[in-house]
């Protein structure tokens, strides 16, 4: 699994300059006029619910990749340390926002630990990539990074959306899949398709305030507080 991680790293260093075609439904990564409709009015419904709450101070941004939530999260508190293992994924990030409102640090987060905590936490499109035998110790650190009260909002990939056959992937069964890049690199990374109810199982049992929902085809997301 060591070995594997360090592909998902090298795999999203590669991915960098294509990943925001994956998320505005763009190329291969087009269904239609229709799909990307539904897919926009749920990215919508998660952003409507991430603005739902404001006026934090520090948030902390857990793989932030090129930005897509940077920029809901700088809008909603004082500051945001984005912490990502790809410095391609930084740089792309950095000169999208221009905001002296991010701090960013190159981290390998199955090793990060927090030196403070955070008025809240974020990670989108990130715990699905957590292997299943090290769920428990990353959401410890998670809990370790949150103040008592503090907000925890997530949003990942829903089952919905796995596997469609033009991007290229396959799935190896168990926790694996295998990603081909636009010049056909392959990388094979941990991803896994939660059931709501069983990762709301997950984070209760490490003292969060919280329950996984559905947009309703193609992502689950969340939106909580840990508790005193």
């Amino acid at each position: 699994m060591t070995e594997v991680l360090q592909n998902q790293i090298e795999y999203y260093r590669a991915r960098a300059p294509e990943y925001d075609d994956w998320f505005y439904r763009r190329g291969r990564y087009d269904q239609g006029e229709a799909h990307t409709r539904q897919w926009q009015r749920e990215v919508q419904q998660i952003r409507d619910q991430l603005h739902s709450a404001s006026a934090f101070g520090r948030i902390l941004e857990m793989a932030p990749g090129t930005g897509i939530w940077t920029a809901e999260l700088i809008q909603i508190g004082e500051r945001v340390t984005a912490l990502d293992a790809s410095p391609e994924m930084i740089k792309i990030n950095r000169a999208k926002l221009l905001s002296d409102k991010v701090d960013y640090q190159l981290t390998n987060l199955f090793s990060y630990e927090p030196p403070r905590q955070y008025d809240m936490v974020f990670f989108g499109f990130w715990l699905s990539h957590v292997p299943a035998d090290r769920l428990s110790s990353f959401l410890e650190t998670v809990r370790r990074a949150l103040k008592p009260g503090g907000r925890l909002f997530f949003v990942d990939s829903g089952k919905v959306d796995r596997s469609p056959s033009h991007t290229g992937t396959a799935n190896l069964g168990g926790e694996l899949q295998r990603r081909v890049l636009k010049d056909g690199r392959q990388f094979d990374i941990v991803k896994i398709y939660y059931e709501p109810a069983e990762l709301t199982t997950a984070l209760r049992k490490h003292g969060f305030d919280i329950e996984v929902q559905s947009s309703g085809n193609f992502f689950i997301y969340a939106d909580g507080r840990k508790l005193p």
